[in-house]
């Protein structure tokens, strides 16, 4: 049984959590905790919150093992936008776009 966290309308562009959800995704949680704890990203920050997040749960829920688990599932997903107008030259306005993503991490024990 896959343990789940999400964080939803996290206020980063999930192309900048995306490369960051590639490192951890199918490593063992202690070890992707590790892996993210030395990103320099603010991306690495959120996506740690979430891992720990999912470990809790697992633990909430007594799953057995909890040293054992492995990150099965790291999922960014886009979420919608702040639309905000700048001023341009000639009178003409530019779509500034504040991007927001969805961080989804499952944890689970290997199968054998």
């Amino acid at each position: 049984m896959p343990y789940t966290a999400t964080h939803r309308f996290a206020r980063m562009s999930a192309r900048k959590v995306r490369p960051l959800a590639d490192l951890i995704r199918g490593k063992a949680a202690d070890d992707a905790l590790d892996i993210l704890k030395y990103q320099p990203h603010r991306g690495a920050r959120l996506l740690e919150k979430v891992l720990k997040s999912a470990l809790g749960n697992a633990e909430d829920l007594r799953a057995t093992n909890i040293s054992r688990l492995v990150v099965t599932d790291a999922r960014v997903d886009g979420g919608p936008m702040f639309k905000r107008v700048r001023p341009r030259a000639r009178g003409m306005a530019f779509l500034i776009k504040r991007r927001m993503c969805h961080i989804r991490v499952s944890v689970d024990a290997p199968t054998e």
